[in-house]
């Protein structure tokens, strides 16, 4: 319990493109293999749990909460599932302050990812999502206002590379960056490059 509710702490205001300079001693192994290997059969030490909670508050509202679990079978290969969730929430105004058009999005979906580290503290992930998406766009401009609603799912796939920040034991601090090769134009993903950061404790 305390080691989620240290994950949960972690987690907050991590989901960003960051830069980070640090002095701290480089750990040459994220991942420590156990000193009695089993043979075969699950081995618990090697789960772990993280993900990634973003917060914003404005003219644009953004709520965002992606928790993943994953294994790792050995110190070069790890997969999981993730979970996503967003909400969101943009007004236009007029230069008086006064709202026209407001967009208001809910994301729910999730998918499988896998990694492959060629070195300790560097990951190659490919991570295959389906997302459903709801849009309700509310035009003030019109008396009475008027409300248009969609709904769709897109499929992403998106491919990228981290980089790993050893803070102890089977946990760590990652960094990461992909892009959606599917490029569906309805996708939040549409265009852009997709930074992250979160933190991953080993269980």
């Amino acid at each position: 319990m305390k080691r989620i509710f240290l994950a949960l702490l972690l987690l907050a205001g991590t989901k960003m493109a960051i830069a980070q300079d640090t002095t701290r001693p480089y750990e040459r192994r994220v991942f420590t293999e156990p000193k009695e290997k089993k043979e075969g059969g699950f081995d618990k030490s090697r789960l772990f749990v993280g993900g990634g909670l973003g917060l914003g508050f404005g003219s644009y509202t953004n709520i965002n909460v992606s928790p993943l679990i994953g294994y790792r079978f050995s110190s070069l290969f790890a997969a999981g599932v993730n979970i996503n969730f967003q909400y969101g929430s943009e007004r236009y105004r007029y230069d008086d302050g006064e709202t026209y058009l407001r967009n208001q999005y809910t994301l729910m979906g999730g998918g499988l990812f896998g990694r492959v580290y060629p070195l300790d503290i560097i990951f190659i992930q490919a991570n295959p999502e389906y997302n459903h998406i709801s849009v309700k766009t509310t035009d003030y401009t019109t008396d009475p206002k008027q409300v248009y609603k969609d709904k769709y799912g897109v499929p992403s796939l998106l491919l990228g590379a981290g980089y790993n920040q050893a803070i102890g034991g089977n946990s760590y601090f990652t960094i990461m960056v992909s892009y959606d090769v599917l490029q569906d134009d309805r996708s939040l993903y549409y265009n852009r490059p997709i930074f992250s950061a979160g933190v991953n404790l080993g269980l």
